[in-house]
């Protein structure tokens, strides 16, 4: 609906601005006013009731076009580029790493030095982890800011982040950073403010003279880390209150009903689009809205912060998508895409965390009821949207999925959890994972699991046996089974649809780094097992035909450049899960009116059969099949005669 004031208003301080509303800068006004009504609509839904809402809209305004008028020429000819693609970041072209640019490389300088390496395995999209100043000892991996602004030293300084985006851009590479909406540090200059008593300050934050709020927030709120931080609530003696602190007592909850918390993180969120980001990373954006009587997670208000986060973002930095990190159920993790009217327009890329759990629940039962059982909810997520698939991260593995979707596989929830974690943590007889569990909760005894993939897959336990023979040969069979395992995995989390995110280090097989333990600052939290510093020695061995880096390294790489062949392994909608013929196989197609691919998976440590009617009941008569990874030309038989899959083997099928 045409507003006119609004619009007049917004006419009026592009004049303001200086900005050609009539030429150069003709593309980003008509974005402005054809998503001004929007913009407002969401704003006033969070902060129409506030004193100032008017003069705080005003400024918003003033904001975006200031944000619009720093960005480098460069970037807006790249968002013009990416808007005439439509939803680039769906592409089968795309494939991630994930790292921490201090242990893979030493420091951005170095970093430039490694992407070749990184382009010839295939990578041209880079998830740096945080890199902005936090605390030596509590910085939560660097997602406790100190200073959103500042590249923390350890890393370097924020010109060489600049011209490493630069080198990127020039390669064709991708570049996603994070920004910690929901916290900083209790080092920050607004935490350090309002513990010398300015209320001002103390207002952008959760901040109570007496446990009497707090108590009332504990009573609903789930303990995030149980172990090594209970409660939600810290006691801060520079002012005496009790500050919300949902993660870690040096992490303290921003308060977004305050609307100068949202300006302020919003010039943030501005400032990393005009470094050249391409996707921002979001962390933790469930958390961002408190309520008495709740959970304080998934609430609607955080999904409408959201949403008018990528309003302002597509006016001013369209090119920038936006990855929300929710490591939450199903169903919920479906709202940050958009719901209803804002369908596709909240969050564009999500981590497809259930997806990952699964396919470690299948590995460790051999099962694949449980995976095919939460397919419905998953394929929920909207056209223009696309997943994050993965198997490892820098994070914990939850087993979050429903205890429904575990139930309709005919098991017991608790015990099959229970189950996957004794599996993966080592404590199941014979299991081959070296694992570890992480945040235990000694009251429901809920945990997750943390881990290398190479690791969790029995690679550790296998080389330490060769080791302990002194033999190549004893034991080799379990090497080679735990590099299958490995490749199963990234292949089904690289043919599924998304962007593949590899997590450093499990291209070419590193396994549990336990120096972690030395380290006071990282000893408490197990997860600095599967974060290894790279050695660059091993990482060469990829070069060295025959050795276990080699194997993963060149496996890892041909998946990659399969993917990168076919158009239909882009994200458009376009799976079809397969009818489970046999529990221990799960299969999709990934196909268009022209081309259909079959992607099948075998988790089983047996061979599994399948009937060749399993590729003529989506309405194909193929004669003739070639399976695309192992290069083999199968004749398709009679509906009652079997492919033979051999343990934790895949194939990817084309009708020739």
């Amino acid at each position: 609906m045409y507003q006119y004031l609004l619009h007049q208003k917004i006419k009026q301080i592009c004049n303001e601005q200086l900005l050609d509303i009539a030429g150069v800068d003709h593309a980003f006004y008509v974005r402005f006013v054809a998503n001004a009504n929007t913009l407002q609509d969401l704003y006033n839904s969070i902060y129409g009731n506030q004193k100032n809402a008017v003069q705080d809209f005003d400024a918003l305004l003033v904001l975006l076009i200031e944000s619009y008028k720093l960005r480098k020429p460069a970037f807006k000819k790249r968002d013009l580029i990416k808007e005439q693609e439509a939803a680039w970041f769906t592409s089968n072209q795309i494939t991630g790493m994930s790292l921490y640019v201090d242990r893979f490389a030493g420091n951005l300088n170095k970093m430039s030095e490694q992407l070749p390496y990184l382009q010839e395995l295939g990578i041209n999209f880079l998830h740096l982890m945080p890199l902005f100043q936090s605390p030596e000892g509590e910085s939560d991996g660097g997602y406790a800011v100190s200073d959103f602004r500042k590249i923390d030293p350890r890393f370097g300084t924020l010109n060489e982040f600049k011209l490493l985006q630069e080198k990127m851009q020039a390669l064709g590479m991708y570049l996603m950073i994070d920004i910690v909406l929901n916290h900083t540090s209790h080092h920050h200059e607004w935490a350090l403010k309002a513990k010398a008593g300015e209320k001002e300050f103390q207002d952008y934050y959760y901040m109570y003279d007496s446990r009497e709020i707090p108590d009332q927030f504990d009573a609903t709120m789930p303990e995030i880390f149980p172990e090594s931080s209970p409660g939600s609530f810290s006691y801060v003696p520079e002012c005496n209150k009790w500050a919300m602190t949902v993660f870690h007592h040096y992490q303290w909850d921003l308060n977004y009903s305050n609307p100068a918390v949202f300006k302020a993180m919003l010039s943030n969120i501005f400032f990393y689009a005009n470094l050249g980001v391409d996707i921002l990373r979001i962390d933790a954006p469930a958390f961002i809205w408190k309520q008495l009587g709740t959970t304080c997670q998934n609430l609607p208000q955080a999904h409408t912060l959201l949403r008018l986060i990528k309003q302002c973002v597509h006016i001013a930095t369209p090119g920038m998508a936006l990855l929300g990190e929710a490591i939450v159920a199903p169903k919920e993790i479906m709202k940050y895409f958009g719901t209803d009217s804002f369908t596709a327009k909240e969050c564009d890329v999500a981590y497809n965390a259930t997806q990952m759990a699964l396919q470690w629940d299948a590995l460790a039962t051999g099962d694949t009821r449980v995976m095919l059982a939460a397919q419905h909810e998953l394929l929920q997520k909207p056209f223009g949207t696309t997943w994050i698939t993965y198997t490892r991260c820098h994070d914990d593995i939850g087993l979050g999925y429903d205890d429904s979707m575990i139930a309709a596989a005919g098991f017991n929830a608790y015990e099959h959890r229970k189950f996957l974690k004794e599996y993966y943590s080592g404590n199941f007889h014979n299991s081959p994972a070296t694992g570890a569990l992480f945040s235990v909760n000694p009251k429901t005894q809920d945990a997750r699991i943390s881990g290398s993939l190479a690791s969790l897959c029995g690679l550790e336990k296998a080389i330490e046996a060769v080791s302990a023979t002194e033999s190549d040969s004893v034991n080799s069979t379990a090497i080679d089974t735990a590099i299958a395992k490995i490749i199963l995995m990234q292949a089904q989390s690289m043919f599924l649809g998304g962007i593949p995110m590899l997590f450093y280090g499990d291209e070419v097989g590193y396994t549990n780094d336990y120096s972690y333990l030395g380290d006071p600052g990282k000893s408490y939290d197990n997860r600095w097992m599967h974060r290894p510093i790279i050695d660059w020695n091993k990482n060469a061995l990829a070069k060295v035909e025959g050795t276990i880096e080699n194997r993963i390294f060149s496996a890892t790489q041909q998946l990659i450049q399969l993917r990168k062949s076919f158009d239909v392994f882009s994200d458009k909608k376009n799976i079809t899960w397969l009818s489970p013929h046999n529990i221990h196989v799960a299969g999709f197609i990934r196909g268009n009116q022209n081309q259909a691919i079959y992607c099948l998976f075998n988790f089983s440590n047996k061979a599994a059969y399948i009937t060749w009617y399993l590729f003529k009941e989506h309405g194909f008569k193929p004669t003739y099949l070639k399976d695309h990874w192992s290069g083999k030309k199968h004749l398709v038989g009679s509906d009652h005669e079997y492919l033979v899959m051999e343990p934790y083997q895949f194939a990817v099928f084309e009708i020739v």
